[in-house]
C-alpha cells in the first residue's frame, strides 16, 4: 500500500456516563445504535463512519489518560437552511445539551452555532451554503 485511504472509520469520545451519552444522543437525538453495550455505546453517523461513546476508565485502559476540560475539537452537524441551525440546537438543548453560542451570522455567508454534549463535546451546527458544506448533506 503506497497511501492511505482518505477517510475516518470511527470517531471515538470518552464519556463519564454511558448512560447519560445514550439518553443525549438515542433518547434526545433519536439517532438509532448500531451497537449498545455497558461500556460503549455506537451509533453510524455516516455511509462508513461511526460515532462510538466509550467508558473514559475504559477508553483510559486502552488509550491513555485523558486530559482534563473539553477537547480542542468540534464535531459538526451540517444542516439544508438557516432555520434549521436553530431547530436542531433546540432539540439538542432540549436533550441535555448546554447552548455554548449562537445561531450567528458568519463572515463567509453561512449560519452556526455550538451545543456542548453532557460531556462538553462541542457540536457546531451550521448552515454552510458553499459547495463543500452541501457536499456532505445527505
Amino acid at each position: 500500500m503506497e497511501v492511505v485511504d482518505q477517510r475516518i472509520s470511527f470517531v471515538t469520545l470518552a464519556v463519564r456516563d454511558v448512560a447519560a451519552a445514550r439518553a443525549f444522543y438515542v433518547d434526545g437525538l433519536g439517532w438509532q445504535p448500531a451497537y449498545d453495550g455497558d461500556d460503549v455505546l455506537m451509533v453510524q453517523v455516516g455511509e462508513r463512519v461511526v460515532l462510538s461513546l466509550w467508558d473514559r476508565a475504559a477508553f483510559e485502559a486502552e488509550v491513555g489518560p485523558v486530559a482534563e476540560g473539553p477537547a480542542p475539537v468540534t464535531l459538526a452537524h451540517n444542516v439544508a437552511t438557516r432555520e434549521d441551525v436553530e431547530a436542531v440546537m433546540s432539540v439538542m438543548t432540549a436533550a441535555g445539551g448546554t447552548r455554548l453560542g449562537g445561531p450567528e451570522e458568519r463572515e463567509w455567508g453561512g449560519v452556526t452555532g455550538y451545543v456542548a454534549d453532557p460531556d462538553g463535546y462541542r457540536w457546531e451546527v451550521a448552515w454552510n451554503p458553499g459547495p463543500v458544506g452541501q457536499a456532505v448533506l445527505l
